[in-house]
C-alpha cells in the first residue's frame, strides 16, 4: 500500500508536513495514515481543480479545515458503544469527507460511502485504487437504493445530505437497535426530538470543537426500536 502511494505523491505534499500541521491541531497520527492522507490531498488538489469538489484551493486549508474533522470523528467514534464489526455507512459522500480520511485512523468493520453524483464516485473510486483501505466501498446511486438493498447499519454518517430530520425518518428502518446516526453540524444538540421521531431515536452524545474561531458540533443519536427484519 505505501509503495503505491508513494509513486502518486509527486507534489509538493509530504507526509511529514501533514504531521507537522497535524501536531499543531493536536492530533498525533500514524506513518500510515499521514501517507494516505497525503496520497487523498493530492488526487483532491488535482481534481479540485476542474470539478469544484472542495472550497479551498490548496492542501493546507484543506487539512486544517476539512480534514480536521475527520480526525476529530475517529476521535468521538471510539466513545460510542458500536459492535467489534460495525456496519456503516456515509451518506452523500461527495468529496470522501469526513469519510476517507476518517477511515485512514479508524477502520473498523464495514464503511460504505454513498454518492448519487457519478463524477464524485469516480473520484472516490480513484482515491481507493491509490490507497485501499480495508472494509470501504463505494456506492453509486440513491441512499433509498443502497439502504433497501444492504444490511441494516449500526452507524450512519450524515454532513449537509439532507436536513436531519428527513434523515432520521430514512434511515430508522435500516438502523439495528442501538445504531447510531452521526451528524456534522455547526449547530448544538437540539434540547428534544420531534414528537414523530421520540418514539424511535434518542439524543445520546454531543461533541463541540473549535476550528478557525468556528464552533462545530458532532451529534450522536441513537435507535431505540427494532427494526423489521427482511425475509
Amino acid at each position: 500500500m505505501t509503495r503505491t502511494i508513494c509513486k502518486l505523491v509527486k507534489t509538493n505534499i509530504r507526509p511529514e508536513d501533514i504531521n507537522k500541521t497535524c501536531a499543531a491541531l493536536g492530533f498525533a497520527l500514524s506513518d500510515a495514515a499521514l501517507v494516505a492522507i497525503a496520497s487523498y490531498l493530492a488526487l483532491l488538489v488535482k481534481w479540485n481543480r476542474v470539478m469544484n469538489l472542495v472550497g479551498p484551493s490548496n492542501w493546507e486549508d484543506i487539512l486544517s479545515s476539512l480534514i480536521i474533522d475527520s480526525l476529530y470523528l475517529a476521535d468521538f467514534i471510539q466513545t460510542l458503544p458500536l459492535p467489534e464489526h460495525p456496519e456503516c455507512r456515509d451518506l452523500g459522500a461527495g468529496a470522501g469527507l469526513p469519510g476517507l480520511p476518517l477511515r485512514m485512523i479508524w477502520q473498523k468493520g464495514a464503511y460504505t460511502l454513498v454518492e448519487a453524483r457519478e463524477k464524485r464516485t469516480l473520484f472516490l473510486r480513484s482515491c481507493l485504487a491509490a490507497a485501499p483501505l480495508p472494509g470501504v466501498f463505494v456506492y453509486h446511486g440513491r441512499a433509498e437504493a443502497f439502504m433497501a438493498s444492504a444490511v441494516h447499519a449500526h452507524l450512519t454518517v450524515s454532513r449537509a445530505f439532507l436536513p436531519w430530520e428527513r434523515v432520521l425518518e430514512l434511515v430508522s428502518p435500516y438502523t439495528d437497535e442501538g445504531g447510531f446516526c452521526l451528524f456534522l453540524t455547526l449547530s448544538p444538540l437540539p434540547s428534544s426530538l420531534p414528537p414523530s421521531l421520540q418514539k424511535e431515536w434518542r439524543l445520546f452524545w454531543e461533541k463541540r470543537y473549535t476550528v478557525r474561531k468556528s464552533e462545530r458540533y458532532f451529534w450522536a443519536l441513537q435507535k431505540t426500536t427494532p427494526s423489521p427484519r427482511r425475509a
